[in-house]
């Protein structure tokens, strides 16, 4: 209820008051009035009984007279009566109408009392609201304050989390080497025991196995050679019990690295069956060879390397981002563009050639780059590749790629404001002699006594300053390699043009371990021509990005050579020293207006 309702209705209640009693006035001047002709029609009355008296001599002409007064007298009585009626109902009426007005006058008088306290009780919560919600601007007023230091903080740690994250990768090497083994399959079992009995009585023993979380132990029990015990150390081992999420979780790294600046190459290496098109792609679909979205938890590296990009651009403004893919395979030592159209419009898979650039770069001409938006158009157009992708069935693998598959994520983004800062500290000045040095053995220091920062090559952060007037851009590749297993042509059962794809894939894999080897022991001439593999993947191999080879074996005795093969690849790479990997920090320049 309002504040005025309560006076609104005492004033009402003083208005019926006075209509009652205006009403009643009205019927007591009535009743007057009544009274007054009654007194009249009684002297009426008396004056005609006079005429009566003095005519009632008269006979048979006054006959007619009298009965007239009579009738006349008899209807004066009546309505007296009626007259009389009147005047008590209306006595009752007006006596019913004071003790309304009297209850009703009480009833306004305890509402108006009522209405008041609870007016009053209104009042003092307001009050206490008012007080309340100054507090509340007060506090709301300190969180936005403080919430404003932290942003503040925020952005200043970011800086200076891309600078440390960047040097926790240097220091884990420039090639980082995992290693993942898959569990027991069927076809694992010893030759001779095909029989669906044999193998569920004698379950193959696991002669390769994880020690450790950096630690390969192998038992090495080839026939006519002398029980060895051999163990390899990686960055990361993971067992057979390991699952998809738990290796992309040490590879996501490499994606922060990519939108700072450097180039990034992850690549599957190992024989037929083992597993590295299942750890970079997921479950495929029998029918057409695609990887299945079914099931999440199922996914490999590049569908979900994909969605955390996409993930990470998403937090940078609106159209200062671009992403192009490509999709090519090495088969028989040619290059396929997978994305290229005929001229109905359909995906064809067109031979491209591999050249070397002005820059020394590898390069293909005509290679299809289609831009994307999202981790879906990016899968749709992996998925489309996938499906020219040569494929045949052997005795080790019922579905074996028979080519290597690169896929090529080109980012381009615009350098952000926070970018632009010179160190995190804001104000510090690093020496240009001391940045030169490296910083695992001569950290650049800074004034001030504060942290030192590693050098210009391994640092995320820009240390010259460009002119605002003009848009940095910055472009960075992401390369996602699913090489061709090694096999060998008696244990795969191949023949004809199949073993002709064999010797292929040997071979560009041998001329990837020769790369690898010439660049460790720093020869004057890397043979990277040598194959159309080794070729295309010349700026990832050769140190111009951040790479990381998982090997993928398999724990029987049955692949033993294949997987000691393997691991001995891995040790290798391991122990090449490539120096550090480059940032591009020397991006095109787009004229501002």
């Amino acid at each position: 209820m309002r504040p005025g309702d309560g006076i609104s209705l005492s004033f009402a209640s003083q208005q019926r008051i006075r209509q009652l009693e205006q009403k009643l006035r009205t019927k007591q001047e009535r009743i007057i009035v009544l009274e007054t002709e009654n007194a009249l029609l009684h002297l009426k009355l008396a004056k005609n009984q006079g005429i009566i008296g003095k005519i009632s001599g008269e006979e048979a002409n006054d006959s007619f007279d009298y009965y007239k007064q009579q009738k006349c007298h008899g209807s004066v009585r009546s309505v007296i009566i009626q007259l009389h009626e009147a005047i008590q109902k209306l006595k009752q009426e007006v006596k019913n109408l004071r003790l309304s007005a009297l209850t009703f006058s009480r009833d306004v008088q305890h509402q108006s009392k009522t209405y008041l306290g609870q007016i009053l009780a209104a009042v003092q919560r307001l009050q206490m609201h008012n007080e309340a919600m100054q507090t509340f601007q007060t506090r709301a007023f300190e969180l936005e304050q403080s919430v404003h230091e932290v942003n503040e903080r925020y952005q200043k740690e970011k800086q200076r989390r891309k600078v440390l994250h960047n040097s926790l990768i240097e220091l884990r090497g420039n090639i980082r080497v995992h290693c993942r083994i898959r569990p027991l399959l069927p076809f694992d079992a010893p030759p001779g025991e095909s029989d669906l009995k044999d193998r569920q009585r004698k379950i193959p023993e696991n002669v390769v196995c994880e020690a450790d979380d950096e630690t390969v132990f192998v038992k090495c029990n080839r026939p006519g050679h002398a029980l060895i015990n051999k163990t390899f150390q990686y960055e990361r081992v993971y067992s057979a019990s390991d699952s998809q999420v738990t290796v992309f979780a040490d590879v996501a790294p490499l994606l922060t690295s990519l939108l700072d600046g450097y180039n990034v190459c992850i690549m599957a290496y190992g024989q037929t069956g083992s597993g590295k098109t299942h750890t970079m792609l997921g479950p495929q679909s029998e029918s057409n060879f695609t990887f299945s979205m079914e099931d999440e938890q199922d996914l490999g590296i590049i569908p979900r390397a994909s969605e955390e990009v996409f993930r990470l651009l998403s937090e940078k403004p609106l159209g200062s981002r671009w992403v192009e893919v490509s999709v090519v395979e090495v088969y028989n030592n040619e290059v396929f563009d997978l994305l290229a159209k005929d001229s109905y419009g359909r995906m064809s898979g067109v031979k491209r050639d591999i050249i070397t650039n002005k820059e020394g770069k590898s390069d293909i001409p005509l290679l299809t780059h289609e831009p994307v938006e999202d981790a879906v158009e990016f899968l749709e157009l992996v998925n489309k590749g996938l499906q020219l992708r040569v494929k045949h069935p052997t005795l080790v693998h019922a579905h074996s790629s028979r080519s290597h598959l690169v896929i090529t994520l080109t980012v381009t983004t615009k350098a952000d404001s926070e970018d632009n800062l010179a160190t995190p500290w804001a104000g510090d000045r690093l020496s240009p002699k001391m940045c030169r040095k490296h910083f695992l053995t001569s950290p650049c220091s800074v004034k001030d006594d504060k942290p030192s920062l590693p050098s210009r090559a391994s640092s995320p952060t820009l240390f010259f300053n460009e002119s605002t007037e003009k848009l940095k851009r910055m472009r960075t590749k992401l390369q996602l390699v699913d090489l061709a297993g090694s096999e060998c042509a008696g244990m795969s059962g191949v023949t004809g043009s199949v073993l002709r794809e064999t010797s292929f894939i040997n071979r560009s894999l041998s001329a990837l371990a020769d790369v690898l080897g010439a660049i460790s022991e720093q020869r004057s001439h890397v043979p990277y021509r040598n194959s159309k593999l080794t070729h295309l993947l010349q700026d990832s191999i050769g140190g111009d990005a951040k790479l990381l080879v998982v090997l993928c074996v398999s724990p029987s005795q049955k692949y033993i050579t294949e997987s000691l093969q393997t691991l001995g690849f891995g040790s290798r790479a391991r122990q090449v020293q490539r120096g550090h990997a480059k940032k591009r920090n020397q991006p095109a320049l787009s004229k501002s207006k």
